[in-house]
């Protein structure tokens, strides 16, 4: 195992796609297209990713979906121990500050998951969760207007979620339009994929290991 990897040497950017219509939350992921796919950076390290992961933004908000596939053991996911569990992580900075340590009050963190929801526990749920030793926590989040919609098939799942402006702390795409963004996928079966870095360079601490998404019309 390399002690650095090669992607803690890069400070990366990227547009994420404008729709100015947006995608259609159902689980479906038939309107997404490869525009929209978050760049594989993973293979600068020598691994291939094993899912599509898929961003995009409007005015009302920021989207993302991935599909799952491969899989051989049933889903965990149990909100209560989310981080142990079959989910999508997403770390936002509405500022992308590169040079601070700690996540600040324009930082916004959510995990999504395909089922673990509802009364029986069997919907798609999405929660707002604090940072780690944070400097300043973002004001807290509703997330009941968190969009979502949830597939499952016979070896993985599909999956999207809407999260609106209210959601997004300082979310303002016209005077700051580049912000901090990280994802990490975590699966029983597959293992990790990150964006950037993974857990032994703190990633749900520093914001400044994500990457910049710039959002481009």
């Amino acid at each position: 195992m390399e002690l650095v990897p090669t992607r803690f040497l890069f400070d990366f950017e990227f547009p994420l796609r404008y729709r100015p219509q947006a995608p259609r939350i159902t689980g479906d992921l038939a309107d997404w297209t490869e525009e929209e796919l978050l760049p594989p950076l993973c293979r600068l390290d020598g691994t291939e990713p094993f899912a599509p992961v898929y961003a995009c933004w409007n005015e009302a908000g920021l989207y993302v979906a991935t599909e799952v596939r491969g899989k051989t053991q049933p889903l965990n996911c149990v909100p209560t121990r989310y981080w142990k569990s079959d989910h999508l992580r997403l770390c936002l900075d509405m500022r992308d500050t590169r040079t601070i340590k700690r996540a600040s009050r324009y930082c916004r963190q959510f995990y999504i998951m395909p089922t673990g929801g509802g009364p029986q526990g069997d919907r798609p749920i999405a929660e707002a969760v604090q940072f780690r030793r944070a400097r300043a926590h973002a004001p807290d989040a509703d997330s009941r207007q968190i969009q979502l919609g949830a597939q499952l098939g016979h070896d993985g799942y599909r999956m999207e979620a809407q999260f609106p402006a209210d959601t997004l702390p300082g979310f303002d795409p016209e005077e700051h339009s580049r912000i901090g963004l990280y994802y990490i996928l975590e699966d029983r079966d597959h293992g990790q994929q990150y964006l950037t870095v993974g857990d032994d360079l703190k990633w749900y601490v520093d914001p400044s290991t994500w990457a910049t998404a710039v959002l481009h019309r």
